[in-house]
């Protein structure tokens, strides 16, 4: 007869990690979603107009609730004949997502309904996006041509357990120059929370760059920052 503590299974950890962070995702982007449409006439209220669209109100918080657990329930549905949740399935489309694309949509999600209604707030978190958008499409246009083969060094080996300490220094530099000159935090708080995830081990994968950022994540900074630039380089025209 034994006894003692023991750990739960690290491989059905990481599997619910990444099965919550697709849920997780999957919702926030529907929010998103819901934040474009039309407001409706019966969520209409003149005397409270919400920054983001018609998603204040109680009943926006509740057709904001009501969305969220509806997709929780069809992602956490078994399908097929292994049974496996439809979450799944999606995740063997899309691969383990970034820890911080997941902390992004949270984030973004809790934005459109569940954050006070503060307009100073929401320039700060977009102007810190703007930063976090440009950082992690100059990573990805580096990191992922050079890691399929194009020249002769491999940044991506710099995220393997034994290499990542100059990566590790790297990141802690950018991170106190964002902090401590600009005063911005979401990139500070994105690393940290990556790089803390990383020496959990809460993905499958044990390269610290998989952690900061996926392919997900560097497509939708890619697209926000070239249509930034392509926005700013038409207004300049337009004023000359």
């Amino acid at each position: 007869m034994t006894s003692g503590f023991y750990l739960p299974n690290p491989v059905l950890l990481t599997d619910a990690f990444a099965l919550l962070g697709i849920a997780l995702v999957q919702c926030a982007a529907g929010l998103r979603l819901l934040c474009w449409l039309p407001q409706p006439a019966w969520l209409q209220q003149p005397e409270k107009r919400h920054p983001l669209g018609w998603t204040g109100g109680v009943r926006g918080l509740g057709l904001g609730a009501g969305f969220v657990c509806l997709v929780l329930v069809l992602l956490a549905w078994p399908v097929g004949d292994a049974q496996l949740p439809l979450a799944g399935y999606v995740r063997g489309i899309s691969g383990d997502l970034s820890v911080s694309l997941v902390l992004l949509a949270l984030l973004d999600g809790a934005r459109c309904y569940w954050l006070p209604d503060s307009t100073r707030w929401l320039r700060g978190f977009a102007q810190e996006f703007k930063v976090l958008a440009g950082v992690v499409a100059a990573a990805a246009v580096v990191l992922y041509p050079l890691a399929l083969g194009i020249g002769n060094w491999d940044p991506y080996r710099l995220g393997w357990p034994g290499n990542a300490a100059p990566l590790l220094i790297a990141l802690l530099l950018l991170c106190c120059v964002c902090l401590l000159r600009f005063g911005l935090w979401l990139l500070p708080a994105l690393v940290a929370l990556a790089a803390l995830g990383w020496s959990a081990g809460l993905l499958e994968s044990t390269n610290l760059w998989d952690y900061l950022l996926d392919p997900w994540l560097a497509l939708l900074c890619l697209a926000y920052t070239l249509r930034r630039l392509c926005k700013t380089c038409f207004n300049r025209s337009v004023q000359q």
